[in-house]
């Protein structure tokens, strides 16, 4: 019998959502930070159209995508690449400039699939404290070490949903060593632009790589669309770990038609605050703490890891899905996606039985 690589065999898989509710039916799901708005009405017809050609291999370069990223995001379209949502790149990040001798540091409550592509490229993974769910630039900078090669940082971040400004991202960067790669994970970026000026211009340095998606505020995370700006350096070596044909034409044609309609994204991005807002606004009145979130997903301090399983088996037999989030440190925490109205006000119903069961 053949073996996986030793690295590979240790590693545990990535945990994704557990969607299953009382007595494992499939229950409307508040756990995955899907978009509670479909794609803008653009995106349908684009996806039509592009089916005619669905016989051919998809535009490995991406080359209108690109275009029309640049002029949105004022970039060098030679600095873009595209991936099948923004961990692909991720996962390339890794494999081409992490290993066995260039460890990847992130904070401790950062995004999962950081440790997960670090794991895969067998380097060490390090981490950083936070300051009450937040990533601090000085904590990340006393923990590098000689051999790190990676640095990874969602901002805002998942599963927190709290941010730095751009200036922290930028004393982060003029602190930490030449030789280190800063990867910036911006996949919630929509919903905080209007707070800080861009950072894109990080790039031209060659050490710092800002990533999106189009999978949250365009809703289009059944799609697969995410794109990144490079040093033009950086870039050259992850192309050679890319998949060639790595985003379908369909997704293509989807995510320029997103593109086409900012308003549309916008106005998610606004409803998305002021649903968040209102509904961290009844938590709190239920006595449950929720970290200042600039994304469309609250993270729940239950306190305990034994009142977030309760909390949990609660929801779950009332047909609501939230994430446990265990795998980002975090036991005592439940985040829930701001979602659709129903099914919202559903959770947040079922919290306030819970506290009230669970009232000594």
């Amino acid at each position: 019998m053949t073996h996986a690589r030793t690295h590979v065999a240790a590693m545990a898989p990535y945990a994704l959502a557990d969607l299953g509710g009382a007595g494992g039916r499939t229950a409307p799901s508040l756990a995955q930070n899907e978009s509670f708005r479909p794609p803008c009405p653009g995106a349908f017809e684009a996806v039509a159209a592009a089916m005619a050609d669905a016989a051919l291999y998809p535009d490995r370069d991406w080359t209108e995508l690109r275009a029309m990223i640049a002029t949105r995001h004022d970039v060098d379209p030679d600095t873009i690449l595209c991936g099948s949502g923004s961990l692909e790149l991720i996962g390339c990040l890794a494999r081409a400039f992490a290993g066995p001798h260039r460890a990847v540091l992130a904070s401790e409550h950062a995004y999962p699939y950081f440790r997960s592509a670090a794991q895969a490229s067998e380097a060490r993974f390090d981490t950083a404290p936070e300051t009450d769910g937040t990533t601090s630039a000085d904590a990340l900078l006393e923990a590098v070490r000689p051999d790190t090669g990676c640095v990874f940082l969602a901002n805002p971040g998942n599963p927190t949903g709290t941010r730095i400004p751009a200036g922290e991202i930028r004393r982060l960067r003029s602190n930490l060593r030449a030789d280190i790669l800063l990867v910036i994970d911006e996949a919630y970026g929509e919903f905080a632009d209007h707070l800080d000026v861009p950072v894109f211009d990080m790039t031209a340095t060659g050490k710092t790589v800002i990533l999106r998606t189009f999978s949250k505020a365009y809703g289009l995370a059944g799609c697969r669309v995410g794109w990144g700006a490079f040093p033009v350096e950086i870039a050259v070596e992850v192309r050679k770990v890319l998949n060639p044909n790595n985003v379908s034409s369909v997704s293509q044609a989807a995510a320029r038609a997103a593109l086409q309609d900012i308003a549309y994204m916008r106005e998610t991005c606004a409803l998305v605050a002021a649903r968040r807002d209102q509904a961290a606004g009844t938590l709190a009145a239920l006595g449950i703490r929720c970290l200042p979130s600039f994304t469309n997903f609250l993270l729940l301090d239950l306190e305990t890891q034994e009142r977030a399983r309760s909390a949990d088996a609660r929801l779950r037999s009332g047909g609501a899905i939230l994430r446990m989030q265990g795998a980002a440190g975090l036991p005592h925490c439940l985040r829930m996606t701001i979602g659709p109205e129903r099914q919202l006000d559903n959770a947040i119903s079922l919290l306030e039985r819970w506290t009230r069961e669970s009232m000594p």
